[in-house]
């Protein structure tokens, strides 16, 4: 009788804990990362919004809804102070303004936070809070973000926005991904949620038309992974099937076609001053796309160029350099060298997508808090459970 009483236990409260979950890899994670989710989201449950209207740069040539930042590698031309900037690529200028990608940060990060937390416990503060924080960017006309990356990643002279910037807005994924997680919670507010699909839906519309949406696209690097892994996850969101198919297809016709070597690695990215890290970056960008855009029918985990080329090669490829990084044998990173690596999702994904158990070892041992601020920006997903909840 006590065994059939502690069975019955067992079964409820993995049902409980597991309504969100497809599979064991869901609660794995969560035994490695309840304490530190639900003490960090609690933390988060103080925090009020802050959106882009909070801060202006005079430099912007749009206005305080318009998302606002400044390349990273570019620097006063030191003969000419007042002339355009000059590029120092992977040396990024501290004195930039960032001030309106720190606020996407931020609110990725308490999200993310919020959105896990409710996973774990099904607590409705969660998502009340985070409501506030959504009508803050996506519905209240004082303080919205306009659904546009215009004037991303300026150059004092030479640019009022470029293409480029919009990879800036890989920041909003876990936003998404939040709001998919607390979308059937009792006090989600409807109102709040169609809103917030809408500017989604705007954006998709913009970044997808747009001439700096196309440059962008066109990318032959990361950049053009990073096109695709936000328009699937956005176009997911608000159901636009065509977006999802034209994602699919561009990862199968071009992103691997064009950037995957055969030996798995990524050519373009390790000629960069920061081999390392843009390496790691490329990999988890093109894993978080098979793990939000692979079915039964058509897995993107599996599909293989003809000369053999796949994800899975990828993974392999970085895989060792990750629990070993000195094994790497091409110079160090020129910064941030030591901050690397965290607990890249590549591994993660690869782990639920392979069943190879290193992958979940190496994953579990590493950082899943980073702090450094070129290391969060980096890393599209930090919160693995909301991508894990289907």
């Amino acid at each position: 009788m006590k065994n059939k009483f502690f069975l019955f236990f067992l079964i409820i409260t993995l049902t409980s804990f597991t309504s969100f979950a497809s599979d064991s890899v869901f609660l794995k994670c969560a035994a490695i990362l309840k304490d530190s989710i639900l003490k960090k989201a609690n933390e988060a449950l103080m925090e009020k919004p802050i959106t882009i209207t909070s801060s202006y740069c005079k430099r912007s040539a749009g206005g305080i809804h318009d998302y606002y930042s400044e390349g990273d590698y570019w620097w006063p031309n030191p003969i000419s102070p007042d002339s355009p900037f000059i590029q120092r690529d992977g040396m990024s200028n501290p004195n930039n303004f960032n001030d309106s990608r720190n606020a996407i940060i931020r609110f990725s990060k308490i999200m993310g936070l919020l959105s896990s937390a409710y996973l774990l416990t099904h607590k409705e503060i969660y998502v009340k809070h985070a409501l506030q924080h959504l009508n803050a960017w996506f519905v209240d006309t004082a303080t919205l973000m306009n659904p546009s990356l215009l004037y991303a990643q300026a150059i004092k002279g030479r640019a009022t926005g470029r293409g480029i910037g919009i990879i800036d807005m890989i920041q909003m994924l876990e936003v998404v991904k939040g709001v998919e997680a607390m979308a059937n919670s009792k006090v989600m507010n409807k109102q709040i949620l169609i809103k917030t699909k809408q500017w989604f839906s705007n954006y998709l519309d913009w970044v997808t038309t747009h001439q700096n949406g196309i440059e962008e696209r066109e990318a032959k690097n990361n950049h053009g992974t990073c096109w695709v892994m936000q328009v699937a996850v956005f176009a997911k969101f608000t159901n636009n099937k065509t977006l999802i198919e034209y994602c699919t297809n561009r990862f199968k016709t071009v992103l691997l076609p064009n950037q995957l070597d055969k030996d798995g690695s990524f050519p373009l990215e390790m000629k960069r001053t920061k081999p390392y890290g843009y390496s790691l970056f490329n990999v988890d960008a093109m894993t978080t796309i098979c793990q939000e855009l692979s079915t039964q029918e058509d897995n993107l985990w599996e599909f293989t160029l003809l000369d053999g080329r796949n994800i899975k090669k990828a993974v392999k490829f970085m895989a060792p350099f990750v629990e070993d990084k000195f094994l790497w044998k091409l110079k160090p990173d020129v910064m941030y060298w030591n901050d690397w690596p965290v607990a890249q999702p590549f591994l993660l994904f690869g782990y639920k997508a392979f069943h190879e158990k290193e992958l979940f070892v190496s994953w579990s041992h590493l950082n899943h808090f980073p702090n450094v601020e070129e290391v969060v920006r980096n890393l599209p997903v930090r919160n693995p459970l909301i991508w894990l909840n289907h």
